[in-house]
């Protein structure tokens, strides 16, 4: 039996975060690691640790496995784990070819769409790489990387036309800490998690301004339902928006402390214009870009969507957040 072969390609929180899962997953394997930055490599090879995410986290991969020549950690891998804030995927994979790509399983971490393309990875990896869909896999939450860091239980979802391959590669993740479930609905999963991020805005945005727990239930309970209306259009399917890959991921990125979507949505709601958040957070903030790029593809779904639109308003129109987040509570019930 081959041994798997898996790339992950990021250095972030989240990268980082998968790193540890593959690592501490008993199943045998060959881990490789791309990292943009030599400075955080040589830490790594160093100390084992990422120098400025989870630096907690003991990475047991070995040292001539990171690099970042990109070639040289995507050929010899069967999984290649794309890992990168979306806003930098197309310059990540600049001098990635199709043939690089061919006979391998594409797996997106990313919670975000390709701007300019206004694609979801799937889409964008598909059409751009020649990718068969059967070969494309979405990680999909509720997950946080703090939380893995700290070990603990989390669950993911793996989705992929393909089952036998999202069970193939569920397996490799599974920890004492991180269960996997497995799904058909790459389109719904994908589109879901960058929603959810949007709504993580808003809900930071309503706190900021002064709006409470009550509001924050009722606007959660929209949201969902405002995913729902999406996907349904998008990928019309039969899927349960109750499982923990889309209601799961929407709550914990709306609620949770780690959620940099939600901490970016307060600071706008408390004045900071979005650059100023943007600079203070040194982090991305994946809501904000996937406003912009769910505004531009809802033209052509023409979906009822009044939270993502009021994000969209605020973040690139530059209304006014309490009188927008007023205007919204008058469109939910």
């Amino acid at each position: 039996m081959m041994i798997p072969k898996v790339a992950m390609i990021g250095g972030g929180s989240w990268a980082t975060a998968v790193i540890k899962m593959l690592s501490d997953n008993l199943t045998e394997k060959e881990i490789y690691w791309w990292m943009r930055d030599a400075d955080s490599i040589a830490h790594v090879k160093k100390y084992s640790h990422n120098p400025k995410y989870l630096s907690s986290v003991e990475i047991k991969i070995p040292k001539n496995n990171i690099s970042n020549q990109i070639s040289e950690i995507i050929k010899p891998a069967d999984y290649i784990i794309l890992n990168v804030p979306a806003a930098f995927l197309k310059e990540t994979l600049r001098d990635v070819t199709p043939e690089l790509f061919a006979g391998k399983k594409i797996v997106s971490a990313i919670k975000g769409i390709v701007p300019d393309e206004n694609q979801i990875i799937g889409e964008f990896i598909h059409e751009k790489f020649k990718v068969p869909l059967s070969d494309i896999l979405v990680i999909s939450g509720p997950c946080h990387a703090e939380e893995v860091a700290l070990e603990k239980l989390s669950y993911l979802t793996i989705a992929s036309t393909n089952i036998g391959s999202a069970g193939s590669f569920a397996a490799l993740l599974n920890t004492r800490y991180i269960k996997t479930n497995v799904s058909d609905d790459i389109f719904g999963t994908e589109y879901a998690a960058v929603l959810k991020n949007i709504y993580a805005v808003a809900s930071g945005i309503c706190h900021g301004v002064g709006y409470g727990d009550n509001f924050q239930a009722v606007l959660i309970s929209n949201a969902i339902r405002e995913i729902k209306r999406f996907v349904d259009a998008v990928h019309p399917i039969e899927r349960d928006i109750k499982e923990s890959a889309y209601l799961g991921d929407l709550l914990v990125t709306a609620y949770s402390q780690f959620s940099r979507n939600r901490t970016f949505g307060n600071m706008v709601g408390k004045g900071y214009t979005v650059k100023s958040a943007q600079l203070e957070m040194n982090m991305i903030a994946e809501g904000y870009y996937a406003a912009s790029c769910m505004h531009v593809i809802n033209k052509k779904y023409n979906v009822d969507m009044p939270i993502s639109r009021a994000v969209y308003a605020i973040l690139y129109e530059r209304h006014s957040p309490q009188i927008e987040m007023k205007l919204l509570t008058e469109k939910l019930n």
